[in-house]
């Protein structure tokens, strides 16, 4: 296999002949793999120990790091500092340079200015964890504007010098130090790319020792004869690591063998490591409980969507969910529920945890209106180190750190802020996100859910709301209005068409609670109540067929607000009166009422009952 050169190593090797200030920043705390001359790799343990070797390779002389905390070193090559303390005329004192980035005496800084001055030896000098010379760019003393500026002007007036700053990010530096500076280039560390797992999952000095010597020497002349099958397993494990770093996909190894684990189950460790189990419920699912009969004894009258909902949760049970997609750590599945309120939207996410999980309440519902705010992606992620409500976490990255294995419902997404948005864009696309705290989230083992009421209402061309959609019109009439209205809303109104490409073919429209539908949901609601009556006060109520048409004649009048509306019937005209009726009889317990009629003609409506 033919070893694979980051981007930012190329950048290195470019700006390193040209440039003499180089800063780096994002994923500088992990472990590398170092190219060798001879195709080979090296594996570093640190970004320090990764530069020493490149700039030895580079040709400079001299290689020297430094540290706020313990002055300059180099802890690879005994020689390079007792030549480095000639250079500046400094004393070692147990294997350091002892010096502080700024404040009295003689800084670090003034140090390098001396380094820099000649030009006899060709000098890199590795400033390391630079996010801590200073509290922050806009609170700094004279004594640190004054450090940074000297490195500054060692920066520009040396020749054949070099000054590495490793840092967190960029902006942890004060902003006048490196923008609009012509000699300074910025290199963004990213985290391993496919081709580096690769090399580290599949290369020869690696992938054995991934297991114990017994799993070893039993199975791999099995899968040896069977490159087909090993590769498939490779090529899994380092798709479902991406975004992982070195040292984490170490720590998989080191995993899989304290672990025991066989070589055709080493992807199982990914889940161990990123959720803390073993056995993913994904996998133990009882099938024969995914069909729509189990959907449709709570959700009437939606077969369309129902059956759409569940070739999407077949697609995500069988792996071929995203296989068109180069990510491997996308959601589950991703819904979005469209139509008419009170029509079974919610319900049917509250049924889907249920089958899938074996609990309604895995799913976690999120009410969109309350993230209207242009602060309110904090309250779902968490707010960054030093802000309001840090150590407190994102409601949405600790409910899927606590329960990764859930559905995860954003009810009327359209009333979210812009802003929320973004965030949507990088979980729909890659899978995690990192809350304020810095702590990677995982939404691959997850279903997301959107719920809107886009289309019902769309404005006219006064800006006032008018209705789109209405009762009467066909389902598929219906459905293409509400979609080209969705459609519109992220193109037009949101311009933002990315998340509608996101979303794909996955909006789910309900159609309205058609009447017939409306009867069955008022029997399922009628009959509800007399069983917890029955089982909670052994009391026995039955309802005339003249009181039930009086509760079905309501209903079918009140179909706009779907099934919420019908149970707003049923509250109304019986569950309150029935609650008044026992009330003032002092019917607590073990009774048989028969409700013979329920009159309307008064301001309260009132039940004629008789009692056995």
């Amino acid at each position: 296999m033919k070893n694979y050169i980051p981007k930012w190593h190329k950048e290195l090797e470019l700006f390193t002949k040209v440039k003499p200030l180089i800063i780096l920043e994002g994923n500088v705390l992990d472990s590398y793999q170092y190219p060798t001359k001879d195709d080979g790799i090296m594996f570093m343990p640190r970004l320090t120990q990764y530069l020493n070797y490149f700039l030895k390779d580079a040709s400079y002389q001299n290689v020297i790091f430094y540290d706020n905390l313990r002055g300059f070193y180099n802890n690879f090559e005994a020689e390079a500092l007792e030549n480095f303390a000639k250079l500046v005329c400094a004393d070692i004192s147990n294997g350091f340079i002892k010096s502080k980035f700024s404040g009295t005496g003689r800084t670090a800084p003034t140090i390098i200015r001396d380094a820099f001055a000649q030009n006899k030896s060709a000098t890199a000098i590795v400033m390391d964890f630079a996010s801590r010379y200073i509290i922050t760019p806009e609170n700094m003393e004279q004594s640190d504007i004054d450090s940074f500026t000297i490195l500054l002007q060692s920066s520009l007036e040396t020749l054949k010098n070099l000054l590495v700053i490793i840092v967190n990010k960029v902006n942890d530096l004060p902003a006048w130090f490196y923008l609009q500076n012509p000699n300074v280039k910025i290199i963004t560390m990213s985290f391993p790319a496919k081709e580096e797992r690769e090399n580290f999952v599949k290369g020869e000095k690696q992938f054995p020792y991934f297991f114990r010597r017994e799993i070893r020497e039993s199975q791999l002349d099995y899968y040896n004869q069977h490159t087909d099958e090993l590769a498939k397993i490779q090529d899994r494990f380092v798709a479902l690591t991406d975004g992982l770093s070195l040292k984490e996909l170490n720590s998989l190894k080191q995993l899989c063998k304290n672990e025991c684990l066989n070589i055709r189950d080493m992807c199982d460790i990914i889940d161990l490591y990123k959720y803390g189990i073993k056995e993913n419920p994904w996998k133990n699912l009882d099938r024969e409980k995914i069909n729509k009969a189990a959907f449709e004894k709570r959700v009437k009258g939606q077969d369309v969507a129902i059956s759409k909902t569940l070739d999407i949760i077949k697609r995500a049970i069988t792996g071929l969910a995203g296989l068109q997609s180069s990510s491997h750590s996308r959601p589950k599945g991703i819904l979005f529920f469209a139509g008419p309120t009170g029509t079974g939207k919610t319900e049917t996410a509250k049924t889907l945890a249920e089958i899938l999980f074996g609990d309604e309440n895995c799913c976690i519902r999120f009410d969109m209106s309350e993230y209207s705010q242009g602060h309110s992606d904090q309250k779902l992620l968490g707010a960054p180190p030093g802000y309001i409500g840090y150590e407190a976490g994102g409601q949405l990255t600790n409910a899927v750190k606590k329960n990764p294995f859930s559905i995860l419902l954003f009810d009327e997404i359209e009333k979210a802020h812009p802003s929320i948005f973004d965030k949507f864009l990088q979980i729909l696309e890659d899978g995690r996100m990192t809350d304020g705290q810095g702590n990677t989230v995982y939404f691959s083992e997850s279903i997301i859910i959107f719920t809107s009421n886009l289309g019902i209402f769309t404005p006219n061309e006064f800006g006032a709301r008018e209705t789109n959609i209405t009762i009467d019109m066909p389902y598929e009439e219906m459905s293409l209005k509400i979609r080209q209205a969705i459609e519109n809303y992220f193109k037009i109104n949101l311009g933002r068409p990315e998340i509608l490409n996101r979303i794909g073919e996955n909006i789910v429209v309900y159609d309205y609670i058609r009447p017939n539908i409306a009867k069955d949901i008022l029997s399922a609601q009628i009959n509800k109540i007399r069983q917890n009556l029955m089982t909670d006060k052994k009391i026995d109520i039955h309802l005339s067929d003249k009181a039930f048409n009086v509760l079905q004649e309501s209903a079918l009048k009140n179909l706009q607000n779907g099934g919420r509306g019908i149970g707003n019937v049923v509250e109304s005209l019986f569950i309150n009166p029935l609650a008044r009726y026992l009330f003032d009889n002092r019917i607590d317990e073990n009774a048989k009422i028969n409700v013979d009629d329920i009159t309307l003609t008064s301001f309260y409506p009132e039940l004629l009952c008789t009692i056995h």
